[in-house]
């Protein structure tokens, strides 16, 4: 199967076209096909560069400026029984007496009828500077196998100089070499077929072979796909009987997905295996070497096309039941997406593998993809963002959520924009380049909500209300069921202008906004009541204006304060600007804290 290898690879890197909502797809194209014509055309270049007079060189007659040719036209050659032209794509430059030339084409021949093969001619260098990354030297391609008394050794072509120093291509002098110490007599080249045809299917020829070798590769490729179909039923029922998961979704349908693909691999290969092994005709089995490609390519691109509407299906079902309407419809869109760019990557590959030149074509849809993708940037930032916010979910339809300044609830997220209902029920419709970059509050999800009031008291308000109110106030947050006690707070904050400031802080434990509004409302009245009981009011914003005499400050206070600033002075104990750490420790904990008469206090 290593033959196929570089197919299947083709048949999985290729551009894609989606028209008319496919625009990432030929920005996908126009970022990656320039690298791709870049590099498989680096070689090439890079030749003509260090060979500017290349263009002066005719064209070689018999097509050996490149391994393909040389490979092509040596088949083409025996195929014609012409040996003497067969000659001219050897190298026998380690071949002494001529007479011999001949007698090295046909061993050659024999060889490759036998166990030998040559790579399907799509998968041979058609640049004249050969493979650079084959591993071999610059100058030598590898073009097919052959198998000697069980021993195989590489199929190797190589550049020289040819007339007016143009360079060619030809077998190469070592395999020449190695075809001139075989004894013929002394290998088997018998192909097997040819034991098994009866006489008069030996009697005409066709294209270079009898005719009974095309019979036995039409009836060899039947008989490999009947075994392949055989193979895969029986294997499919024996794992349903000893996996019982095979039986039920999703194994089975993996199951259905990767049987034809699978069967049409294995037939594939079995009708190489088996025409090598029984000795068709080379020139048989390379005028077919394009069937085989083509069966991998097609087997490749069915099994994606099938792994492709399995996940579809799959994740079609998730999302019905999570009810995200928005998202089938990217699924459904991506996966049409898909299934064209796989159809476009196996025409590619098909065409590529027939030897249609196809390196033209990429490049004006490379080009036409670049076009495209600036001039619709927009859209395709939109759809991006709509991938984004549907695989991200920070919102999903019936959400009340607020976007930048926008608040709403969410009624639909569409490829190119999400529309938002407002509170004053008209529609903001937001691209959704721009949604999935702005910030995103969302209130639908919310397990709690928070309880925050600040109550403003009248100045008359004396420091033992105060203490009732703390104490009453906590005790309705403690108790309320929907009020979560951890934390619950009531404090005393601040003497503020008008006011003494109570924060009442909790949290409401219920999920939607509407019951959050029940709770906060039962609990305010109940705070009320409270309010009422303790003989306290609410403050206004507003100033209370006293008029009395002034009796002035007290005198003997002033004189107290004094005297007492005054001793500290005598004794060097006037603790300003700042206390001493002596002064300091001595105070330390010396007051009760929670106060005296209270139920915190140390003695309780």
């Amino acid at each position: 199967m290593a033959i196929f290898a570089q197919h299947n690879d083709i048949a999985m890197i290729s551009p894609t076209l989606k028209r008319p909502l496919a625009i990432w797809i030929f920005l996908f194209l126009s970022l990656n096909l320039p690298v791709t014509l870049i590099k498989s055309n680096y070689y090439h270049l890079n030749a003509q560069e260090s060979k500017p007079e290349s263009s002066s060189w005719s064209e070689d007659p018999l097509g050996r400026q490149t391994p393909r040719g040389t490979a092509s036209g040596f088949i083409n050659a025996v195929a014609d029984k012409n040996y003497q032209k067969a000659e001219a794509y050897l190298n026998f430059e380690a071949v002494e007496n001529p007479e011999d030339h001949i007698a090295i084409v046909k061993t050659l021949e024999s060889l490759l009828n036998q166990n030998g093969y040559l790579y399907p001619y799509s998968s041979i260098s058609s640049d004249n500077t050969g493979k650079a990354n084959d591993g071999l030297p610059p100058s030598i391609d590898r073009v097919g196998m052959l198998s000697i008394n069980g021993e195989e050794m590489d199929l190797t072509v190589e550049k020289i100089e040819g007339n007016e120093r143009a360079p060619i291509w030809l077998f190469s002098k070592n395999t020449v070499k190695l075809l001139q110490e075989i004894d013929i007599r002394s290998t088997n080249t018998s192909g097997t077929i040819e034991a098994l045809l009866p006489s008069f299917l030996k009697r005409w020829s066709y294209g270079g072979a009898v005719i009974g070798h095309w019979i036995a590769m039409l009836l060899i490729g039947i008989l490999s796909y009947l075994i392949a179909w055989a193979v895969v039923f029986i294997t499919d029922k024996i794992i349903k009987v000893f996996w019982k998961s095979a039986n039920e979704e999703p194994v089975s349908n993996i199951l259905k997905v990767i049987a034809f693909p699978v069967q049409l691999f294995l037939a594939v290969w079995l009708l190489v295996y088996a025409s090598n092994q029984l000795g068709i005709s080379i020139v048989v089995r390379q005028k077919f070497s394009w069937l085989p490609v083509i069966c991998s390519i097609i087997a490749l691109s069915l099994i994606l096309w099938r792994v492709t509407q399995f996940l579809t299906d799959f994740s079609q079902k998730k999302m019905n039941l999570r009810g995200n309407v928005s998202g089938v419809s990217v699924i459904l869109f991506l996966n049409r997406a898909a299934k064209i760019a796989i159809v476009v990557f196996g025409i590619i590959a098909i065409l590529d593998a027939v030897g249609v030149d196809v390196t033209t074509g990429l490049a004006a849809l490379g080009i036409g993809g670049i076009a495209l993708a600036l001039g619709a940037q927009k859209t395709v930032e939109n759809f991006v963002g709509s991938v984004t916010v549907i695989a991200d979910q920070p919102v999903r339809v019936g959400d009340f959520c607020k976007v930048g300044n926008t608040i709403g609830t969410i009624e639909n997220i569409g490829m190119r924009s999400t529309r938002i209902r407002t509170l004053n029920r008209t529609i903001v419709t937001i691209p959704n380049g721009q949604f999935s970059s702005s910030e995103i509050e969302n209130y639908a999800h919310r397990d709690r909500f928070r309880f925050y009031h600040v109550f403003e008291l009248r100045y008359e308000t004396t420091p033992d209300q105060i203490r009732y109110l703390l104490v009453e106030l906590r005790k309705i947050l403690y108790a309320h069921p929907k009020v979560n006690p951890d934390p619950a707070r009531v404090r005393f904050t601040t003497l503020a202008a008008h006011s003494i400031n109570i924060e009442i802080f909790a949290f409401i434990m219920v999920p939607e906004y509407n019951d959050f509004l029940e709770v906060q409302e039962d609990i305010l009245l109940r705070m009320m009541d409270v309010v009422e009981t303790s003989g306290s009011g609410f403050a206004f914003p507003s100033q209370t204006v006293y008029l009395s005499r002034d009796k002035g400050l007290s005198k003997e206070k002033s004189e107290e304060a004094a005297k007492t600033v005054e001793d500290w002075k005598i004794k060097n104990d006037l603790q300003i600007p700042k206390f001493t750490s002596e002064k300091i420790e001595e105070l330390k904990d010396s007051l009760t804290y929670p106060p005296a008469g209270t139920s915190h206090t140390p003695d309780n």
